[in-house]
């Protein structure tokens, strides 16, 4: 039987364009989506993402199921589950 430690994600390294990577929290991660979410238009959001109204629902949606976002030419914003102690 796998390890649950496996499959535990409460913290991420993110990666943007021009920036160096970050390690955040998943409240951390999900504060960082909501604004990015927010900057970007309805329609430039993939269609999945799309049929959730509330930016939260979005950002946890993206969370849940994405490692990364396109915000546009030329850029991006991924996130990888990571563990910080052995």
């Amino acid at each position: 039987m796998p390890n649950p430690l496996m499959y535990q994600q409460d913290n991420f390294v993110v990666l943007e364009t021009n920036q160096p990577e970050q390690f955040l929290t998943v409240s951390e991660l999900l504060e960082k989506l909501i604004k990015t979410l927010e900057s970007l238009q309805i329609q430039d959001l993939p269609p999945d993402i799309q049929k959730f109204e509330a930016v939260a629902e979005q950002a946890q949606y993206l969370l849940d199921t994405s490692c990364e976002l396109d915000v546009g030419p030329g850029q991006y914003l991924q996130w990888y589950a990571v563990r910080l102690e052995k």
